[in-house]
């Protein structure tokens, strides 16, 4: 009984410490969106604003995957090539061997997901730790971009109706990977809070040896979560791909940092055990607020990577701060 109440305890504590982080989150974010509407007129015009979110819906998406597996405690460094692989294998699906754009879509969501089973299970069977495990899966991704597509794009120019995925509008005046987002952000939602897979990812970052010990087969559910999170980087992949018409063999490394900064920012502890689905969204939207105002006011591209560099550095010292309390 004295455990139980210890537990929930903890619980309170936890979902306070986050509420408290997703608060101050989306005030930064306010605060980023008065600082540049006051400083360019322009900033805060309809279509400015729909470009910040059409921005972040591809990074939104792959940290929404890594959302799930930081808070494991893990990382992943291959999101970002494995998009690529994704969008490469969607073009040879559809343009090389004709097959329905419904099937070459799931086939590229697909890429990522196996792409994910193999970064699981080097990291639960082989005992690799995550950081080697997933560069060599973005070293692998992207030379099987680069071969499997000859170094050359891919276009869908012949493929009507493909861009639409992205850039078309079942709401109007809004792209639909904008909805994308929104709606892979719902689902990352639900099974982050709703399901047995939350319970157990949050369990597995807060003390993995306890939740082995208790019965838990952890190596079985970080493949599974592994998976998840390749999934939605195949649904980046496609994403991307619709938004250039095109997919870019060459593209994706770098966007595993921007997706690891959204997550990171938006509160997700790098020590496992804490994050929100939604504080994700609101990192991830920061960073492009960040990077579309500091453009508006004509910042050299140098000086904005030294910004947003600086407010990555300032995330996570807030959460080692955090951590430092909460022991």
């Amino acid at each position: 009984m004295e455990t139980q109440l210890v537990s929930n305890d903890k619980k309170k504590i936890q979902m306070k410490s986050n509420a408290i982080q997703q608060f101050l989150a989306f005030a930064s974010l306010i605060v980023l969106f008065i600082f540049f509407s006051i400083a360019s007129p322009n900033f805060f015009q309809f279509d400015n604003v729909i470009g910040i979110l059409l921005s972040t819906s591809v990074i939104g998406i792959l940290a929404l995957g890594a959302t799930f597996i930081i808070i494991t405690s893990g990382i992943d460094l291959s999101v970002g090539t494995v998009m690529t692989l994704c969008s490469v294998m969607a073009g040879i699906f559809i343009t090389s061997m004709g097959l329905p754009v419904i099937i070459g879509v799931i086939g590229g969501i697909l890429t990522g997901a196996v792409a994910g089973l193999l970064a699981g299970l080097a990291i639960s069977k082989m005992r690799i730790p995550p950081f080697i495990a997933t560069l060599a899966v973005m070293m692998i991704a992207k030379g099987l971009a680069l071969v499997i597509s000859g170094a050359a794009p891919i276009y869908f120019t012949a493929i009507p109706g493909f861009t639409k995925i992205a850039m078309g509008n079942i709401i109007p005046g809004v792209p639909n990977a904008i909805v994308i987002f929104f709606l892979m952000a719902i689902i990352g939602a639900i099974l982050l809070n709703k399901t047995i897979i939350g319970r157990y990812t949050f369990a597995i970052g807060s003390n993995e040896e306890a939740t082995r010990l208790s019965g838990v087969n952890v190596n079985k559910w970080k493949v599974i979560i592994y998976i998840i999170a390749g999934i939605f980087t195949g649904v980046a992949g496609i994403v991307m791909a619709a938004r250039l018409n095109s997919a870019q063999p060459a593209l994706g490394q770098g966007y595993e940092l921007e997706a690891i900064a959204a997550v990171v920012i938006g509160g997700t502890s790098l020590s496992g055990g804490k994050g929100t689905i939604l504080g994700t969204v609101i990192g991830a939207l920061i960073m492009s607020v960040l990077t579309n105002g500091l453009r508006i006011l004509s910042v050299p591209q140098e000086w904005q990577t030294v910004v947003v560099g600086a407010v990555i550095l300032i995330a996570v010292y807030a959460d080692v701060l955090r951590n430092k309390k909460s022991k």
